[in-house]
């Protein structure tokens, strides 16, 4: 039976861990050739080395994606060792637990820190598509998926750069859908809530995580393969008509009135049923 993304050439960004490495061995298990970027060329390598394992392609690749000769050449190589461009997953992002405490407060904040939060987390995506688009297009079309975060919908007492910058996502992906579609590019934006990857573990405490957790609608926190299932839905040819949406993928975080976790906790109800 064939895959889900048979004969499709993908490259995933930010794959050498968390959501990149679940969704780009998912891919692969559904039948796509891949490309594993990362800023760690070292863990993009291992990663490829085991998706080899299980007699999949895929080919890895160092790239820094603020930067753009490397996106250039990441999309390049792609073309070169894969034969072409049909999905690109732009995942990467600042999410190493120093860069949430360089986040933590707006007034202290550095302008430098606050551009190159810019660079990674947007200028990432924009890079990807840019030179990724006219790949897809030469070869009849594709399809994109920029991950965002669910600290772009809703304020939060940190995370000011981070979230920002996912709100330009989540427009950069409409943007995108708008102008391309008629040229057979569909793109889509995915918004984890908490997903318990190695950078959340090593960034959020287990009280924290706990506490999160109590506001979820699905009683557990959000895992990788979480993500990597519904990027996978959003790459594959069951969603050929859904294009410039956005599916938060938090197990129901923000689907519902602040004061859930203390009803639930505390067995009361909204209404008072005297």
């Amino acid at each position: 039976m064939a895959g889900r993304v048979e004969g499709k050439r993908a490259i995933v960004t930010g794959a050498a861990s968390g959501i990149g490495r679940a969704t780009v061995e998912l891919l692969a298990r559904e039948g796509a050739a891949v490309l594993v970027a990362d800023l760690d060329g070292e863990g993009a390598e291992q990663v490829a080395e085991g998706i080899r394992g299980m007699g999949a392609t895929a080919v890895a690749c160092r790239a820094d994606v603020s930067s753009e000769d490397e996106v250039r050449q990441m999309i390049a190589t792609a073309v070169a060792e894969l034969g072409g461009l049909d999905v690109l997953h732009n995942n990467a992002a600042m999410t190493a637990r120093v860069e949430h405490a360089n986040d933590a407060d707006l007034l202290s904040m550095s302008v430098d820190y606050w551009d190159r939060s810019f660079a990674v987390n947007l200028r990432g995506a924009m890079l990807g598509a840019k030179y990724g688009i006219p790949a897809m297009i030469e070869g009849g079309g594709g399809a994109i998926v920029n991950t965002s975060s669910n600290q772009s919908l809703a304020g939060d007492l940190s995370q000011f750069a981070y979230s920002a910058a996912k709100a330009g996502v989540n427009a950069l992906t409409r943007s995108i859908a708008t102008t391309y579609g008629r040229q057979g590019i569909r793109c889509n934006t995915v918004s984890p809530g908490y997903i318990e990857t190695p950078s959340a573990r090593a960034s959020v405490t287990p009280e924290m995580g706990a506490e999160i957790v109590s506001h979820n609608l699905v009683p557990r926190a959000g895992q990788a393969e979480d993500l990597a299932h519904a990027v996978l839905y959003l790459v594959s040819d069951d969603a050929a008509f859904v294009t410039g949406q956005l599916l938060s993928v938090d197990g129901g975080q923000l689907a519902h009135l602040p004061h859930y976790a203390f009803l639930t906790s505390s067995g009361t109800v909204t209404t008072d049923q005297a």
